[in-house]
């Protein structure tokens, strides 16, 4: 049986480059994409030369300013990046067998029949490369490896614009056994905690403590035992949506909300948005859920079973039910989203009952956002797929805010 043979792709620091590349103008500042100084929210991505600052993803946007204060802050364009994303895997799955899009700008090939042998493979990696530039004028890292964990590391021992490649088991442990837990796959900052506390802190403390690791993390210990040693046989697996756990959408708002019929009110656009997505990808799910962060950073959630549906009007009854039955305290963050999902519609012979109640949701449909409307004095109806967009979403929502402030 032939040898695996995988590539991983990851675009370097992906929204700010295809921003830098749009307006030659930041090029080699400090760019920063998430929300802005003054607004509540994470860094999504930011250039390497902010990351000479010490900004990083996912980092709160008030530390990066404090960080980088001569930083350029910009709101992110997903609507641009996802385009550029199409074109970008358009490319990247001509090469594979099988290709596993992690993110908008990262993905795993199996490129083990068309390549045939490591030098097959060189020269794909070598022409992803060049497309990516040529074609869109950004640059991508590479790894070239035996296994899925071994590429993703490889693709990240040269960023930007690198390549590397690992092409056994001895190579990976060679470049890894004298580091921290925190470069195996997997290993998040509460796993490497724990391991640290217990005296295992780099690939050979799990090496020399297989035992001692099962024990302490169960499954996921042996797993990570395996990797310590080069082990991993996982394939390159096609997403698939229906293998999505759930399919949500949630908003931070820039003020708490202490008016719980605002809540009421973006939940029904968030509904109508996980409706859109729902539908988008041919799921229905059999529950919903919803999320509360409070004014303190606490977090609670609140889900209940339901007949399979994709309704957003169905889903945002239920979760402005339990919107009800929670503590109503200053809110910073809600959220809903649909769970159990499914690819495969439930076979129904529709009676003239069925048919009568979808008319009815109809018609609640529109009388629910003609309430929006005369509240906030947005026509909602005829801007809903406006609304779908993230950025659009979040306008509206503080617009929402703002307008129940001042009344």
């Amino acid at each position: 049986m032939m040898q695996q043979i995988i590539i991983h792709v990851d675009m370097d620091a992906f929204y700010a480059s295809v921003e830098m590349r749009d307006d030659p103008s930041l090029r080699g500042k400090p760019l920063i994409i998430g929300s802005l100084p003054h607004e509540r929210g994470v860094v999504a991505t930011c250039s390497y030369g902010a990351r000479r600052f010490g900004v990083h993803s996912a980092m709160n946007i008030k530390e990066a300013y404090r960080l980088c204060p001569g930083g350029i802050f910009m709101h992110p364009d997903f609507g641009k990046y996802k385009a550029v994303s199409d074109k970008l895997h358009d490319i990247w799955n001509t090469y594979a067998a099988a290709s596993q899009a992690i993110a908008l700008d990262e993905a795993y090939l199996d490129v083990t029949e068309k390549a045939r042998d490591w030098d097959g493979a060189r020269q794909i990696a070598r022409a992803i490369k060049e497309r990516t530039y040529r074609e869109l004028g950004l640059t991508c890292s590479v790894g070239l490896a035996y296994s899925k964990t071994a590429a993703k590391m490889a693709s990240e021992e040269k960023k930007p614009d690198g390549y590397f490649e690992i092409l056994s088991p001895q190579a990976f442990i060679g470049l890894v056994i004298d580091r921290d837990v925190r470069v195996l796959y997997t290993v998040g900052a509460k796993t490497a905690e724990k391991l640290h506390a217990n005296g295992i802190n780099t690939v050979r403390d799990i090496q020399n403590n297989t035992e001692k690791v099962v024990s302490l993390l169960g499954k996921h210990g042996k797993w990570l035992t395996q990797l310590a040693f080069g082990i991993d046989d996982s394939k390159v697996t096609p997403y698939r949506p229906e293998n999505a756990k759930s399919v949500g959408r949630e908003v931070t708002f820039q003020q708490d909300v202490y008016d719980y019929g605002v809540l009421r009110d973006v939940l029904l656009l968030l509904s109508l948005c996980v409706e859109n997505r729902a539908r988008r990808v041919g799921l229905q799910g059999q529950g919903v859920s919803l999320k509360l962060t409070y004014a303190d950073m606490r977090s609670i959630s609140r889900s209940h079973a339901l007949m399979q549906t994709d309704d957003g009007v169905t889903i945002y009854n239920e979760a402005a039910r339990m919107l009800e039955t929670v503590e109503h305290r200053p809110v910073r963050l809600i959220g809903v989203s649909l769970y159990n999902l499914t690819s495969e519609h439930m076979p129904v012979q529709l009676s003239f009952y069925d048919l009568k109640n979808a008319d009815a949701r109809d018609r609640e449909r529109e009388m629910l956002l003609g309430r929006l409307q005369q509240r906030y004095g947005l026509d909602f109806s005829s801007n809903l797929e406006k609304i779908y967009h993230w950025d659009t979403l979040h306008r509206t929502v503080e617009y929402m805010r703002k307008q129940k402030v001042r009344n």
